[in-house]
């Protein structure tokens, strides 16, 4: 006879199948895709941006860049990723990413804003700390998962009236959102940032520098942004409230180092 399991029981069970754990916070978190995936999106991505943006070459202008990037790498021990560090030539651009395999990019519009290599440091291990702790990947298995759900319920709901489904499948829609994604993306930032105090300190560089680097950042954008919950990053007041809470841990590793 066949047997039918219940939709949450099997949901229960793909949740329990993808928990791992995020390295430094021990966070356990959904993912269900595999690293080698993570790592060739990430030179193909990386790879793109390479070929449609103005990178500087010249070793005098990537000096820096390549010693604060190559001080990082060296503390996130992480011997499956084939670091690279690229400068875009984009004095408006203030900003830097990294993609999952050590690929990293600084655009020399963050430079006025860094000010020095451990203002640098402050936003590359940032950005390293996304990629260590696959901060894509995951929000990707939680689009999978809502996706999964979502269908599950429209199923559920399939012998409602037209106005009845709708009206359900828009509150799973703006209730998964608010409620889970956008809130997870906030988690993913502040994890971010305490696990990129931890490896800039850990490279030499002084965590408490990190105050005055979001603290400019902030002053840039005018400190404006929406409440909290309907925001993709933490606000900067929230930001600098938990760099100063991780503060004394960083200072552990930065006086070690």
């Amino acid at each position: 006879m066949r047997r039918h399991f219940p939709g949450s029981f099997l949901l229960a069970l793909v949740l329990l199948l993808g928990c791992s754990t995020v390295p430094y916070t021990d966070r356990t978190r959904f993912m269900v895709l595999d690293e080698r995936q993570d790592i060739s999106l990430g030179l193909s991505a990386f790879q793109q941006v390479l070929e449609e943006e103005r990178v500087l070459t010249d070793p005098q202008a990537t000096r820096q860049l390549q010693r604060v990037g190559r001080a990082i790498a060296d503390v996130a021990d992480k011997p499956s990723f084939d670091w690279e560090f690229a400068l875009i030539d984009d004095a408006e651009t203030v900003n830097a990413f990294a993609l999952p395999g050590g690929k990293l990019a600084v655009y020399t519009g963050l430079y006025p804003v860094a000010q020095d290599e451990a203002g640098l440091a402050t936003v590359m291990g940032h950005e390293v700390a996304h990629a260590l702790a696959r901060h894509g990947a995951e929000r990707m298995s939680q689009g999978m998962a809502l996706e999964a759900i979502g269908v599950a319920l429209s199923v559920a709901a399939s012998g409602q009236s037209a106005g009845v489904q709708q009206a359900v499948m828009q509150a799973y829609g703006l209730g998964s959102q608010v409620g889970v994604m956008l809130p997870f993306s906030r988690q993913m930032e502040s994890e971010a940032d305490h696990i990129g105090l931890i490896l800039m300190a850990k490279a030499g560089y002084d965590p408490r520098v990190s105050v005055g680097l979001w603290e400019r950042m902030s002053a840039l954008s005018g400190g404006a942004g929406p409440p909290d919950f309907l925001a993709t990053h933490p606000s900067s007041t929230t930001r600098i409230a938990q760099l100063q809470e991780w503060m004394p841990e960083a200072l552990q590793y930065f006086d070690a180092a």
